[in-house]
């Protein structure tokens, strides 16, 4: 039973991991087939590695209910609270793991569920219930999982605004594997946010020159300089912030503001001329980006600073411009986004054959607002809550398909009682023409022959026909008038018939019990098969009795599943109402905010425009003034 539990354990792990596994793994770290006793778990087992999570969970809670899983009690349940999982319900799933992990459990088999449970609370933002698994784990976890879990549990700090704690946590890291370059870069954002900057630009800067050796250490590479550079800079070191910076790919996601912080740089040390390099270099890109938008504004700031206040001008007017067609973009996006179409199309464009936890978005809708949204999809926020639009959608069809299913099981209920109406005649018609009762009667007579045969020795009643004739031949001779003539000749025939008489006597006391065994025997299964009909014939009444009763049943139930459909339906809608509210607000807010954003930026770019206008004049009214 352990050896079971172990491997369900370790399908709830994989499920919450968000990864699928063909094969489970013990607490050994060995793997091994699960061991399926009920074919009911094998069923549940197989939409399970088949990644169809809401058939498995429908056939694991009928199963359980029908009682159909006694082999696998806590298996099933484990694996429950992983589907559970898949879905989002974290407190059921909890509520599972709670109960059954408590006792009987491998100690390390137990730490591992609650580190996977703390992973996907955290990951679903619920960051006390993370800390609380956590709490629940009492041994070293086996490596990757016990690094994985002093990260998490730093992360945890971190976002709590534990810093002391997470450096305390975090300074003395093990290797130099990718799990200490982690540890680096979040001691290092520790050190930052807890104000030991220079300790902190030490270990970032670490960080910031190594030889990454894939896509991801390259990526975290970046994320140190960058975090280095801008820390440098708010605290007044813009030489040490733009060599930072200046390690920062120029074709990696962090470059936009790698940009604009070199620009920075130069400008707080009134190098305006090479503050343009960058910052003409950013103004080229998607104008979406932050980043972008705020060099708009820095080059004609600098040029300004350059006395170019005729090209400061003309940057400014380009700025509001730019920012004002964008802003009309968003208006637009936002009014189809309201509309619900967008959201549509995230559903249009794929299929929902998979749900749950293990569902990602690979692409996203062409359409004009995606643009604006990357950023937002990317988000956690709007990925979980488009899986639950995509889970309630998913439902909704789901719901669909059982109600035409409800109308197949009706049109296949009436065919199978017109079918029986049909037969029913039949059947009564034949059942009256068995006399079963005779027949017993007449196995009994047969009975009673045969023990009178046997107390007699009668072997002539067990005779064959043939020799019953001859017997009778024999008999007629022995009463023939001529042959109780006292002469020779008749004397003679009567020796020979005695003879015969003998011979088959002889015949018929040899074969006597032979014959007796095989009737006795015939007579045995005669009564079996009499048994067995009467059996079957009480079945059949039994059947007909209650055949009726059972249609009647089966229309109620199938007649009630329609309007138990309709009101899950109903309900499903209007939680897809809400979900579909929520979504398209949390969209049409993205949006509002980066509109409020260009807003800001052409005020400020409104109102650096009317200053470099009023120096403009000034300078004009100077100058008449000095010629006249």
């Amino acid at each position: 039973m352990i050896a079971q539990r172990l491997t369900t354990v370790v399908l709830c792990f994989s499920l919450a991991a968000g990864t699928i596994v063909p094969q489970a793994w013990a607490a050994d770290g060995k793997s091994g087939p699960t061991m399926v006793r009920d074919a009911h778990f094998g069923e549940v087992l197989f939409y399970f590695y088949q990644e169809d999570y809401f058939p498995a969970i429908v056939r694991l809670l009928a199963a359980s209910e029908q009682t159909q899983l006694e082999n696998h009690i806590d298996e099933s349940e484990l694996l429950l609270g992983g589907l559970y999982l898949s879905y989002g319900h974290h407190l059921q799933a909890a509520e599972i793991f709670e109960r059954l992990l408590a006792d009987g459990v491998e100690r390390d088999v137990r730490d591992r569920t609650w580190f996977f449970l703390a992973k996907v609370w955290y990951q679903r933002g619920y960051l006390v219930e993370s800390q609380h698994a956590l709490d629940k784990i009492e041994t070293e976890l086996p490596e990757p999982f016990e690094a994985e879990r002093t990260m998490l549990q730093a992360q945890l700090l971190i976002d709590n605004a534990q810093h002391d704690q997470a450096i305390a946590l975090l300074g003395d890291w093990p290797g130099k594997d990718t799990w200490a370059s982690y540890a680096k870069f979040n001691l290092g954002v520790a050190m930052v946010r807890s104000g030991r900057v220079n300790i902190a630009a030490d270990i970032l800067d670490q960080l910031g020159r190594i030889d990454p050796q894939n896509e991801e250490l390259s990526a975290l590479r970046d994320k140190a300089n960058l975090a280095l550079g801008y820390a440098y800079l708010q605290d007044g070191q813009p030489a040490a912030a733009k060599v930072a910076l200046q390690r920062v790919r120029l074709d990696g996601p962090f470059s936009n503001k790698a940009l604009l912080g070199v620009g920075w740089a130069d400008a707080e040390v009134d190098n305006y001329r090479r503050a343009l390099v960058p910052w003409m270099e950013l103004k080229d890109r998607d104008l979406l980006d932050p980043a972008v938008q705020e060099s708009m504004l820095a080059i004609p700031y600098a040029m300004a600073k350059l006395n170019s206040i005729s090209q400061a001008a003309d940057h400014y007017l380009n700025a509001i411009e730019a920012f004002y067609e964008e802003t009309h973009r968003i208006d637009q996006a936002i009014d189809r986004i309201e509309s619900g179409e967008y959201l549509g199309e995230f559903l249009a464009q794929d299929a929902l054959e998979t749900t749950g936890w293990s569902w990602k978005l690979e692409a996203l809708p062409e359409a004009p607002e995606s643009r604006f949204l990357l950023h937002l999809l990317a988000t956690h926020r709007f990925q979980e809550g488009l899986k639950n639009y995509r889970d309630l959608s998913y439902l909704l069809r789901n719901l669909d398909q059982w109600q035409q299913s409800v109308d197949v099981y009706r049109n296949m209920l009436d065919t199978r009682e017109l079918a029986y109406n049909e037969r029913l005649p039949r059947i009564e018609k034949s059942l009256g023409q068995a006399d079963l009762d005779g027949m017993v009667a007449r196995k009994l007579d047969f009975d009673a022959r045969l023990n009178s045969i046997e107390g007699s020795a009668d072997s002539l009643a067990l005779a064959t026909e043939r020799e019953f004739g001859l017997w009778g031949e024999i008999i007629a001779l022995e009463n023939n008038p001529a042959l109780q003539a006292n002469i020779p000749e008749a004397e003679e025939v009567r020796d020979k018939v005695m003879l015969l008489k003998g011979v088959l006597q002889w015949d018929l006391d040899k074969e006597f019990k032979s014959r007796l065994w095989k009737i006795r025997r015939d007579l045995r299964q005669t009564g079996e098969a009499l048994v067995k009909t009467s059996r079957s014939r009480r079945q059949v009444d039994e059947a007909m009795r209650n055949e009726p009763l059972l249609f009647a049943e089966f229309n109620r139930r199938v007649g009630g599943l329609s309007p138990k459909i309709d009101d899950l339906k109903a309900r499903v809608e209007i939680v897809m109402d809400r979900q579909r509210a929520f979504m398209l607000g949390v969209a049409a807010d993205e949006l509002r905010a980066q509109k409020h954003r260009l807003d800001t930026y052409t005020v400020q770019a409104r109102f650096a425009l009317a200053a470099i206008y009023d120096l403009a004049a000034t300078a004009t009214a100077d100058a008449g003034f000095g010629s006249q």
